[in-house]
């Protein structure tokens, strides 16, 4: 059994060394890469998701070297679906596509059910998942590049390649290194974990290697098992190791909350929320006058409204400053600051936005049965941590 995954195991990694060269790579030279303008503008496109990324040169080099890389992101589908798994994927993966990537979204079932997101039913998971992709194709995600995977059914129908990997990566890591990496469950090294968590990890960072993953594209809170992945390529002495690309991670609306969560509501805007519903947390939401740094309603306008509209309306009455668009948003910060703009207009603002955003997922979900049938289940599921 060792021999036949010690081989398993060699067999992927030669074959994810294997890199297919455009018919347009650009010359490098001793200096350095020297990139094409068209290669320029792609790294400029795919660089712009990252609030981090290991490596930028690496980065810069697949791009060169490779016409379409592969980009992995994944989810546990884990109830309903808040603002940015929504809009924040559909933002980054239509960048990764226009960009030339191609996009392998995980929908992680099994590690749903490993994490007892929504008690461990499958079918409860399943239902989920569906309707995560409903959303998607609703807010406007570009599928033409974009392929959906259903953990479960790709290990299943290959598990001979999937877990020798994971037994690899378990064999090669230390107990407290898998630990350090359960911030990816949104759990901590102190929590009583049970033994399908401690395998989470491992697993996960085979995904990387089995989806053949050339840029792993996903959260802040998954930086640990990626650079876990970067590091299981110095012990196989692969040369080739993921880009880790993390995007930033959206604060919850309510003071002090540091990330958004299923279980309460006014902390995240939902998909399919209604437009009363939009308005009642907003007006909520903490927006202290002239404070710029973590206030969750210029976060909402940074990474969600200026990327999608590129732009921010205010409305005002003339005697305070009339209607003004903003094309940047360190003119809404500066006059945020200033006092220039009031959080109570700027609330409004970023009310009609969001609403003007979310109306096409609301009418998708009312006139479409099927996905009327999802959301109705999705609804009388009790959300479990």
């Amino acid at each position: 059994m060792a021999d036949q995954s010690s081989e398993t195991v060699n067999k992927l990694s030669l074959e994810m060394e294997t890199v297919t060269v455009s018919s347009s790579q650009a010359p490098s030279s001793s200096a350095g890469l020297q990139m094409s303008e068209e290669v320029e503008k792609r790294y400029r496109i795919v660089r712009s998701i990252g609030e981090e990324c290991i490596q930028e040169e690496e980065l810069k080099n697949l791009l060169a070297k490779k016409a379409a890389p592969i980009c992995y992101d994944g989810f546990e589908p884990s109830g309903r679906m808040h603002i940015a798994e929504g809009v924040m994927k559909v933002i980054n993966v239509n960048k990764m596509t226009s960009a030339g990537c191609r996009v392998k979204i995980w929908i992680a079932d099994w590690f749903a059910q490993l994490n007892n997101k929504m008690g461990g039913d499958l079918k409860k998971i399943r239902v989920v998942g569906e309707y995560f992709q409903e959303i998607w194709k609703a807010a406007g995600m570009d599928n033409d590049k974009v392929e959906f995977l259903w953990s479960s059914e790709e290990i299943n129908s290959k598990a001979d390649k999937y877990w020798p990997l994971v037994m690899d990566i378990a064999r090669k890591n230390k107990l407290p290194r898998i630990l350090r990496c359960v911030q990816i469950m949104g759990r901590s090294e102190t929590d009583e974990l049970s033994a399908a968590q401690i395998l989470y990890p491992c697993m996960q960072c085979a995904d990387i290697f089995f989806l053949e993953a050339d840029i792993c594209q996903l959260g802040m809170d998954q930086r640990k098992v990626n650079v876990l992945a970067r590091e299981y390529c110095d012990d196989i002495k692969r040369k080739n190791k993921p880009i880790i690309l993390s995007h930033h991670m959206l604060p919850g609306l309510q003071q002090g909350q540091e990330k958004m969560s299923k279980s309460d509501p006014l902390s995240a805007i939902f998909m399919e929320d209604e437009e009363a519903e939009v308005n009642v947390k907003i007006k909520k939401a903490y927006c202290p006058p002239k404070i710029v740094q973590g206030n969750p309603c210029l976060e909402y306008i940074k990474y969600i409204i200026l990327p999608w509209f590129d732009e921010f309306t205010v409305e005002r009455n003339e005697e305070y400053g009339g209607n003004k668009t903003y094309k940047t948003f360190e003119d809404i910060a500066t006059e945020y600051e200033s006092g220039e703009l009031h959080p109570g207009d700027l609330k409004k603002g970023l009310m009609n936005s969001l609403n003007k955003m979310l109306q096409p997922v609301r009418d998708h979900f009312k006139t479409d049965a099927r996905a009327k049938n999802l959301l109705k289940q999705i609804k009388a599921y009790r959300v479990t941590r």
